[in-house]
């Protein structure tokens, strides 16, 4: 008898141990491989390869390699074999967790509590009945104390002295406030959350397609990720963000996101992200963490491209030798694009990026000949060749028509040859905007990088910082340095407001920087007002608030990364503005530029046209678009998708 209870106990467990190795749920939910001391959860789908070939020495000897699932065992039923999510297997999952079992506990404890206070009282009422001469069942005591204290109160069975009608009192009261008010906080808190938790926690994405290759991988969530991923679907380039926390990694799925649940130091994601299969892994943390990640990254994918970004300079190195194929120091490239677009010094072209062998630069009009003149009059096309092919003007980009007029606050775009943008700065040098020291406000990375680079083009700097403990190491920095609050109007005008060419917002509050943008431009209006934003969703209020041009954090490093994607250079306009290539559409053919509508119908500034190899810059508007050519144009990412919308592609 003993040896049949135990073989029939080992058969039990045994079949409930495959159940739960078996129990999992198919397209886009949470399979699970549950065992003793192990549950393994990765994401299924149909028709795809989801295990791995190697199964840990813990899983069930059925387990074959290369398959979803375990071979049929023998001693598991046929009810039992069908891949489903059971009851059975979430409750295992469920007891796994110390802390579900430490919750399950106290819930018991406070039941049991609950079961000695109802016999207490069914106690009590057989005592109260017989001293008042009434005789009932024990079942009956159990029948009154439980109806009591749910509050339903039948009236059938009733006390007739006072004494009994009190007890009645304190029963009904204990039972309100331990059935329906504890009962209940008791059973959500220690039951319901829990288990709806790991609910979620199972259906965090765990693996990705077999199929998925020639991706990129995003590590983390931060303010560059939205922007990246909206640039890599707009260019078809397949991505995946991983998230450690199961419930944001759950309901970045639900909200359509492509996310991977797992932790970020750890190979087993990497992985199952199938990096060795990724054109590009985005190491988006800060900088020790970020190294730990790369190490991690590389000894998984040793041939797999690696970038990552670098909020100091010092780590560039230690990111680099980590294995970091591109490590790219935001914040100190912020600075210097910021430094760039000020008005200082002589003037000349600064240069924002390349394609082939043509340079695409900026250069302010204030101070020189060419403010107050149409674009037709400057002539700088008959003269020297360069083309002006956009303009910048209170933070937006403006088309280059022939009658737009350069303001003197005015940031024309100009796209030409090393040689002729050289002839242009020939033709501006003679020409000073202004040499009184431009004024940054903030002393962090970005305004320091900002410092020096304006420091190199030997123009003056006047540094407000309000921290004093920054004090020694930027003083060193500055031409002169200004602590306290830029707020104070004092101070600004000590800082010379009045006559700098001028200021760049560097702080990293965008609240700041709105509020400083104002503040500056009631204090001079004439001031060219550069400033540094976080977050996108600023950008509309800076602009309102005065600035002339503003760059964000996110939008410099959506960029960098989305240019390290696609393989070409960077190229960085401004806010959200980039450069497009695209096959002439059919629909487009034997139209001259002008008669496309290119411009009026999506925004976009066709800047160059290459046809058999050769690539030729600002076509003229009666240029005819013909044979196999291709567009290259500026704009934004919504006037490309217009112009894909409306145009369709080279074979439609």
């Amino acid at each position: 008898m003993l040896t049949t209870r135990i073989r029939k106990a080992k058969t039990r467990a045994m079949g409930r141990r495959l159940a739960m190795e078996t129990s999992r749920k198919w397209n886009g939910t949470a399979l699970l491989a549950l065992s003793d001391t192990n549950i393994n959860m990765v994401q299924a789908g149909p028709g795809a390869n989801r295990c791995r070939d190697s199964p840990p020495p813990h899983l069930s000897p059925s387990f074959r390699p290369g398959s979803c699932c375990p071979l049929p065992h023998p001693l598991l039923p046929s009810s039992a074999r069908p891949l489903i999510k059971t009851l059975g297997a979430q409750l295992a999952l469920f007891m796994e967790e110390p802390q579900m079992r430490k919750n399950l506990g106290a819930l018991f404890k406070y039941i049991a509590f609950l079961i000695l206070v109802t016999a207490a009282f069914t106690v009590l009422f057989h005592v109260i009945m017989v001293w008042e001469g009434q005789d009932h069942s024990w079942l009956s005591g159990l029948y009154w104390t439980v109806v009591t204290m749910t509050t339903l109160g039948f009236g059938d069975i009733v006390f007739e002295s006072d004494l009994g009608r009190g007890f009645s009192i304190l029963v009904l009261i204990s039972g309100v406030v331990l059935l329906l008010v504890v009962l209940p906080f008791v059973f959500i808190r220690y039951f319901y959350a829990p288990w709806l938790e790991s609910q979620i926690r199972l259906k965090a994405p765990r693996s990705v397609s077999a199929d998925l290759r020639d991706h990129v991988i995003i590590c983390a969530d931060d303010p560059i990720a939205p922007g990246l991923m909206e640039q890599l679907k707009i260019h078809e380039i397949p991505h995946l963000v991983l998230e450690p926390d199961p419930e944001r990694a759950t309901r970045l799925h639900g909200e359509g996101q492509k996310v991977l649940c797992g932790e970020l130091d750890a190979r087993e994601t990497y992985a199952a992200a199938r990096v060795r299969e990724a054109r590009l892994v985005f190491v988006n943390l800060e900088d020790v963490g970020a190294t730990n990640v790369i190490l991690t990254v590389r000894e998984e994918a040793p041939d797999t491209p690696i970038a990552a970004i670098a909020s100091s300079d010092d780590s560039v190195d230690l990111m680099e030798l980590a294995g970091a194929d591109f490590v790219v120091p935001l914040r100190r490239r912020l600075g210097e694009q910021l430094a760039n677009r000020v008005n200082a010094g002589h003037a000349q072209t600064h240069a924002i990026g390349s394609f082939r062998n043509l340079i695409i630069a900026e250069f302010p009009v204030l101070n020189t000949p060419l403010a107050g003149k149409t674009i037709r009059e400057t002539r700088l096309r008959d003269l020297m060749g360069v083309n002006i092919v956009a303009v910048w003007e209170h933070a937006e980009l403006k088309p280059a028509r022939p009658d737009l007029t350069l303001s003197e606050q005015a940031l024309p775009v100009v796209i030409g040859t090393r040689r002729q943008l050289e002839e242009l700065d020939e033709l501006l040098f003679i020409y000073d905007t202004n040499w009184n020291p431009v004024i940054v406000i903030g002393g962090g990375t970005v305004g320091k990088a900002a410092t020096e680079a304006l420091r190199r083009k030997g123009v003056k700097v006047h540094l407000v910082e309000r921290n004093p403990e920054l004090a020694e190491e930027l003083e060193a920095l500055s031409d002169r340095l200004f602590v306290g609050n830029a707020a104070n109007r004092e101070l600004l005008e000590a800082a010379g407001i009045h006559e700098a060419p001028a200021v760049l917002l560097t702080t990293n509050d965008d609240a700041m920087n709105v509020f400083l943008a104002v503040y500056c431009r009631r204090l001079n209006e004439k001031i060219r007002i550069v400033s540094r934003i976080t977050y996108e969703r600023n950008m509309a209020s800076i602009r309102r608030a005065g600035a002339d041009l503003a760059m964000s954090y996110a939008g410099l490093g959506v960029a960098a990364l989305t240019s390290l994607a696609r393989g070409r250079k960077m190229i960085e306009l401004g806010e959200g503005v980039e450069l497009f290539e695209e096959d002439l559409p059919k629909k487009l053919r034997g139209k001259t530029l002008a008669e496309s509508g290119i411009g009026a119908d999506t925004g976009l500034n066709v800047v160059a046209v290459e046809r058999d190899g050769d690539l030729h810059a600002a076509p003229r508007a009666d240029e005819e678009l013909s044979g196999e050519c291709r567009l290259f144009m500026i704009g934004t990412a919504e006037q490309h998708q217009a112009f894909r919308k409306a145009y369709g592609n080279a074979e439609s």
